[in-house]
């Protein structure tokens, strides 16, 4: 199946409301985030959701979707900062290689604390992790089993500080397509998401569906996931975009204004 028939899809259940029950003519290429991006940008799909920070260095090459994202508007239950230790005497901090938004975020955030630890990317492993350093940074579903195995560790919710200290929504991850694919097809391909996403908000079943299979693939709880798809959006309205562009200009040091839609 051709590229223009894939669509990229980040390999963690906050996107499951977008995917579950998608047509099967439909491709499917699952990725962690950061490497959605390549993905895009090598047309092995027409479109994926990147992570904005990406999006803030190839924003030359690419085009914002509209409606669509994984944003929140305050806690977010899966971009977390764990240790043992206060935020104050963390001296080094593990960033996972796998989304580029969380690790800028979690820098800004504690630059304007006044706390400058120093960062070492590793695999996201908690364990591995917090061996070598005073915490981490972990996101998507091993963010949530770690929050569901420590939860005293949790030191930071990534959303929520966001929401504090901006006054604003946080879109982690944008859907994006390259300027020069064919329109239509981009078109077609952004329809096929946002008719899954308005079955998942319309209809009981399909949200209780999508529930059963993202606790399968997580080992979460119905009721903990009940949460998240409250926490965890993918509905991008007014207020996001306000919320990403503040941090595409605070935190990525972009100037431009997003190029949207088409």
């Amino acid at each position: 199946m051709s590229w223009e028939k894939t669509l990229g899809r980040v390999s963690f259940i906050n996107c499951e409301p977008l995917y579950y029950g998608l047509d099967d003519s439909w491709k499917v290429l699952p990725a962690p985030p950061s490497w959605l991006t390549g993905h895009l940008l090598r047309r092995d799909c027409i479109i994926a959701p990147i992570p904005a920070a990406d999006y803030a260095r190839n924003h030359e090459k690419l085009i914002l979707l509209p409606e669509i994202g994984i944003s929140s508007k305050g806690e977010v239950g899966s971009v977390l900062l764990f240790s043992d230790k206060e935020l104050k005497e963390l001296k080094t901090i593990a960033t996972p290689s796998d989304s580029a938004t969380s690790v800028m975020l979690l820098k800004h955030l504690l630059a304007t604390k006044n706390l400058r630890p120093e960062y070492v990317e590793m695999g996201p492993d908690l364990e591995g992790m917090l061996a070598k350093c005073d915490g981490c940074l972990l996101i998507g579903d091993r963010a949530l089993e770690a929050a569901k195995l420590e939860p005293d560790m949790v030191k930071m919710d990534l959303g929520k500080e966001w929401k504090l200290t901006s006054g604003h929504p946080m879109v982690f991850g944008v859907f994006a397509a390259r300027k020069d694919s064919d329109l239509q097809l981009v078109k077609k391909a952004h329809e096929a998401l946002t008719q899954r996403l308005e079955q998942f908000e319309s209809s009981l079943q399909t949200r209780k569906e999508v529930i059963k299979s993202s606790s399968q693939k997580s080992s979460q709880s119905h009721e903990r996931l009940e949460r998240y798809f409250g926490e965890v959006i993918n509905r991008v309205d007014k207020e996001d975009m306000t919320g990403l562009e503040a941090f595409l200009v605070q935190a990525c040091g972009m100037t431009e204004s997003p190029s949207i839609g088409w």
